[in-house]
C-alpha cells in the first residue's frame, strides 16, 4: 500500500492503495464515486472513460501511480446537475436504452468538443472509437454529439 493524493471532480483526496490499482477501482471502491463503469477491464469498451486533464483516458488500465498531479473529472465532476450540453443533448435526443455505456459514452464525447467545436462526422466517429454501445444507439449518440456542439 502507497499515500497518493489525487484530485477528482475539483476535490484533493488522499487514498491508500497499490500502486497498480487501477483507476477505476479508486473512483468506485475508495471514494464511491460509481458513475464510472466496469466493462471489459482492457481499455477497449470505453465505459470506465474519465477525464484526466481533459482528455479522455480508460480508468480502468490507468494505475493510481500514474494519475500523480492530473485532475481526473467523472460523470459526477461533468456538471452539478447534469446540464452539462453534452448530457441535455443525449436527453434530447434519448440516446440511453440499458445506459451501462453511457457515462463514457458522454465523457468521451465531452472530451471531443471541448477541443473541437465543431467536429466533423469523422471527426466524431474517431473520437468516439473504442465506446461501444452493445445497444447499437451509435446513430443517436453521433446526432446528440452534433446537437450538443450547437450550444457549446
Amino acid at each position: 500500500m502507497a499515500l497518493y493524493n489525487i484530485k477528482v471532480n475539483g476535490s484533493q483526496h488522499q487514498v491508500d492503495v497499490d500502486p497498480d490499482t487501477p483507476l477505476l477501482w479508486v473512483l468506485r471502491d475508495t471514494l464511491d464515486l460509481v458513475g464510472t463503469k466496469f466493462g471489459c477491464g482492457v481499455a477497449q469498451c470505453g465505459a470506465c472513460t474519465v477525464h484526466m486533464d481533459g482528455n479522455a483516458v480508460r480508468a480502468c488500465s490507468m494505475p493510481i501511480a500514474v494519475v500523480g498531479d492530473k485532475e481526473i473529472t467523472t460523470i459526477e465532476g461533468l456538471s452539478k446537475d447534469g446540464d452539462h450540453p453534452v448530457q441535455k443533448a443525449w436527453l434530447d435526443h434519448d440516446v440511453p436504452q440499458c445506459g451501462y455505456c453511457q457515462a463514457g459514452q458522454i465523457m468521451s464525447a465531452a472530451s471531443l468538443l471541448a477541443q473541437n467545436s465543431n467536429p466533423s462526422d469523422a471527426e466524431i466517429r474517431r473520437a468516439m472509437n473504442g465506446n461501444i454501445c452493445r445497444c447499437g444507439t451509435y446513430t443517436r449518440i453521433n446526432r446528440a454529439i452534433k446537437s450538443a456542439a450547437k450550444e457549446m
